[in-house]
């Protein structure tokens, strides 16, 4: 088994593309064939197949989660406990749960074989900048 720990600096919520560096892992392994599997170590982020050519598939997602999941200073959200890091805090595992926090591609010659719109996305859920920690494993 090969591995790599791949690390995210993000800026806040939003989707971060990954693609290129799951591609350079998988170019440079030495293996021809197989599957890469992408694992988040975080209960606050997710991870996502998505479309990578409009830059609104990314803004309308965003706006989807915020409507479906609203911070707890929302009067909507009254029934939530658990505030200890800020009101982003717990929508933000909520939207982990509802999201896969691990991926399976397969690769043909070095290849991820995604679809022609198809990019990686780590999905971050909280408002502040965090540094997130994927694993990358063939």
């Amino acid at each position: 088994m090969v591995q790599r720990r791949l690390t995210i600096e993000t800026r806040g919520a939003g989707l971060y593309e990954f693609t290129e560096a799951a591609e350079d892992f998988v170019g440079r392994s030495g293996e021809e064939e197989g599957l890469l599997t992408v694992f988040v170590r975080h209960t606050s982020c997710s991870l996502l197949i998505q479309e990578n050519a409009d830059p609104s598939v990314q803004v309308d997602l965003q706006a989807f989660f915020r409507r479906l999941v609203p911070p707890t200073t929302d009067p909507r959200m009254d029934y939530i406990t658990h505030r200890d890091e800020g009101p982003d805090d717990m929508p933000a595992h909520i939207k982990a749960a509802l999201l896969p926090v691990s991926l399976s591609i397969p690769f043909s010659q070095r290849r991820l074989l995604l679809g022609t719109w198809q990019g990686l996305y780590l999905v971050e859920h909280r408002d502040r900048p965090h540094r997130r920690e994927l694993i990358l494993s063939l």
